[in-house]
């Protein structure tokens, strides 16, 4: 029987600021921006309003952070468990920053 485990592929790195500031802001989007949403939507309408919204923001959010989860990391990996940073990193690498001259600086 030949039962191997696959090695997983690390998280990628960034190299560019530009890479690492869309890694960041859509960081802070996953990990805060049902907060925000709900805030906003409290302080320009009602408290009753902004809880659901914030309610209904939790549920969107965590589609969105599973189909960008989904279509990004390697479907071997897909069973580990990835931080909104890993998220962020792995969707930044493969899908924003995939040009050739940011793969000609990881490969140095």
């Amino acid at each position: 029987m030949n039962d191997f485990i696959d090695m997983i592929e690390p998280t990628p790195k960034l190299h560019s600021k530009k890479c690492k500031l869309i890694s960041m802001l859509l960081r802070i989007f996953l990990q805060y921006g049902i907060y925000i949403i709900g805030l906003l939507v409290w302080l320009k309408y009602d408290y009753f309003i902004g809880i659901s919204t914030f309610l209904l923001s939790f549920i969107i959010m965590g589609i969105v952070r599973s189909k960008i989860r989904n279509s990004v990391i390697p479907i071997k990996q897909r069973e580990y468990q990835y931080n909104d940073k890993g998220i962020a990193d792995w969707y930044t690498a493969k899908e924003i920053c995939n040009d050739p001259l940011e793969s000609k600086i990881e490969k140095i």
